[in-house]
């Protein structure tokens, strides 16, 4: 059975007051009137209007409505199935349908499904419902899944006033980072979702990196591009380098070249399994900018006769 979507059919967001709801029924069903309507299908038409109409404008059926499609994100015509005993803590609805225009209309298959178990004179008590998940995003320095951090975020959250109008409004949250986070992963916040009758649903933060210009990041292993000197490329030696876990001194072998890589076994984000640290080598040649480091060029030049492209 394809779920229908009666906001959709009535043009009207799912916020829309009684007022609105009405009004968009009476403006269609006049539209689609087969008595008057040159539109194709309009019996048709008409019938899906008040049958949109018959759950919008009865209070109780919206209501049993909006509970069962809340979180489910539900779309017209998606496969749909209502749970088995649903809708029996809801009593029989009023048949708001017709309004006066184009009679009953209550035959689909969804409706008959959705509702069958609304109304029969017994009332019973809906079982309070859980509020929804929330979901979102949070960025993170890189430094911060190596050491741990505490970071404040800002979250808009929608809500009902006191006149039942849907607001928003911004809450402040302050979140605790695990060392060891990557990428992707999602932090559970529990209890600060959604409100519900039940208790209030969870939220969810993926974690995303802030970009940086010297770090690439792969699952739990790091890349990091490290500025070499010429003569440290060609002759060798130690150097020190800022990693994210600390300064380290390294071996550069002589003979280098740009694009060589350095891997650092465990030094990539910490976890049970600790990734790797990759150093990229990159040669840096100090600028030509006083009279003698032009001639130091100028006798390399002449001296060395290098040609990079030969061969190529």
């Amino acid at each position: 059975m394809e779920y229908k979507d009666y906001y959709q059919t009535l043009g009207v967001p799912k916020t829309a007051t009684e007022d609105d709801i009405k009004k968009a029924y009476r403006k269609l069903v006049r539209k689609y009137h087969p008595d008057v309507s040159k539109e194709a299908d309009a019996q048709g038409k008409t019938q899906e209007l008040n049958e949109a109409y018959g759950v919008l404008g009865d209070a109780e059926k919206r209501a049993a409505y909006d509970e069962l499609g809340r979180g489910q994100h539900y779309r017209a015509g998606q496969e749909f199935r209502p749970p088995p005993d649903w809708g029996r803590g809801f009593g029989g609805g009023n048949g708001a349908g017709a309004g006066g225009f184009g009679g009953d209309a209550m035959g689909s298959d969804f409706f008959a499904d959705l509702f069958a178990n609304l109304g029969g004179g017994r009332r019973r008590q809906a079982p309070p419902q859980r509020g929804e998940d929330s979901h979102a995003a949070i960025t993170i320095d890189l430094a911060d899944s190596y050491q741990g951090a505490t970071r404040t975020i800002t979250l808009t959250v929608a809500e009902r006033d006191a006149l039942d109008r849907i607001v928003t409004r911004e809450r402040n949250l302050s979140v605790n980072i695990p060392p060891g986070v990557t990428a992707g992963q999602q932090l559970r916040l529990s209890g600060q979702g959604q409100p519900g009758a039940a208790g209030p649903g969870d939220l969810y933060l993926e974690i995303q990196f802030r970009p940086h210009a010297r770090y690439r990041i792969d699952g739990r292993d790091v890349y990091e591009t490290v500025p070499v000197a010429p003569w440290e490329m060609a002759l060798g030696g130690e150097i020190e380098v800022a990693t994210p876990s600390g300064k380290v001194n390294v071996t550069v072998p002589a003979g280098s070249q740009s694009g060589r890589k350095l891997r650092l076994r465990g030094r990539g984000i910490p976890g049970k399994q600790a990734g790797d640290l990759y150093l990229l080598l990159e040669v840096v040649l100090p600028p030509a900018s006083t009279d003698k480091a032009r001639e130091l060029y100028q006798a390399m030049a002449r001296d060395l006769a290098f040609n990079p492209r030969a061969g190529g």
